[in-house]
């Protein structure tokens, strides 16, 4: 990269910095137990909006991984899941009444929450329907995986969007609070997806499984990218570009190694695709709140008429973390 890019990049970075200190004004605190976190805890970020049937499991399952402080963002919502967050003692709130769109789809208020907080912290940036698989996540915590990162030197750790979903009609099986939404949303596209590099970030740019195949199959260029780096070492400089799919500084986004995946790296099990989904799309379509126009959430409504299976024959049903290595989709690397 040329020091002319390089010094591009450097100014773009200051910008979302500046952008999201100004954005903090949206922000109202409404449960502020920062005072809580200590030196090495492992903290969580995330941004939401009508969610509260998730949260029961969603904060239990990261509490078992290490977790220990909850940083949440909730967006006008009106299910209670403002309420719902305020009185879980491990979490700090935020409302935000203003346009999810105009705060770069939620980017601008949790780079502000964790230059605040977050620095010198690892930080696991995360949505309500995604859950942190890592290599040997069934017998260590996430500190261990962060020590280890640490003692390699690693900033960042990266981890696949992989889109779950079940077996039979979308809207079957209902979901209930508390449940493990995995027992629902048990099946996954084992291949059918396509690598290409960002030259600019340097980041790889993944897209296909089922949402390329069904949504997108006529524009396969504007289905969902599932590349995210949602771990990082936080450092009060650092930015998020888009979602969690990039960051600034560049190298933060070095995270996979193209050539069998050497490198260790991590799974997001992606849960979108629960009874709640047609509901949630309608309202997401109406709002205009989403990225280009709302392009993803268009084409959901378009093939939600008809009611899709988005199992198939090639569908494999989720087992464990050592699964998900053999078939290539996530690595250990030199993590023993």
């Amino acid at each position: 990269m040329s020091f002319a890019q390089s010094y591009r990049l450097r100014l773009q970075r200051k910008r979302w910095l500046i952008r999201a200190f100004r954005k903090r004004r949206e922000l109202t605190a409404v449960a502020d137990r920062t005072e809580q976190i200590r030196k090495r805890d492992i903290l969580l970020f995330s941004t939401m909006r009508n969610e509260k049937i998730r949260l029961p499991f969603f904060l239990r399952y990261y509490r078992d991984l290490g977790v220990s402080h909850f940083l949440m963002v909730d967006n006008d919502s009106t299910d209670g899941t403002l309420e719902y967050l305020a009185d879980q003692p491990d979490v700090s709130v935020w409302s935000a009444t203003r346009g999810y769109k105009r705060a770069r789809f939620g980017v601008d208020w949790l780079n502000w929450l964790q230059s605040r907080y977050g620095h010198n912290h690892w930080t696991l940036v995360v949505d309500p329907d995604e859950f942190l698989i890592y290599p040997f996540c069934d017998t260590r915590p996430l500190s261990a995986l962060t020590d280890w990162l640490d003692a390699s030197s690693i900033k960042s750790f990266s981890a696949m969007l992989l889109d779950m979903y079940p077996k039979g009609r979308i809207d079957e099986q209902p979901y209930k609070a508390g449940q493990n939404p995995m027992e629902i949303a048990a099946w996954f596209d084992a291949g059918n997806y396509t690598i290409s590099r960002n030259k600019k970030f340097g980041n790889l740019w993944i897209q296909g499984g089922p949402r390329m195949r069904a949504f997108f199959p006529k524009t396969p260029e504007k289905a969902p990218a599932l590349n995210k780096i949602p771990l990082v070492k936080w450092d009060r400089k650092y930015a998020y570009v888009s979602s969690t799919h990039m960051l600034l500084p560049r190298g933060l986004n070095l995270v996979y190694d193209e050539w069998g995946g050497e490198k260790a790296s991590g799974i997001l099990l992606h849960t979108k695709f629960l009874h709640t989904f047609s509901e949630k799309a309608a309202e997401e379509l109406e709002r205009k709140q989403h990225y280009a126009a709302s392009v993803e959430y268009r084409a959901y409504a378009e093939s939600l008429r008809d009611n899709p299976e988005l199992w198939c024959r090639w569908s494999e049903k989720y087992i464990n973390w050592r699964q998900l290595e053999i078939l290539g989709l996530m690595s250990k690397g030199n993590w023993a």
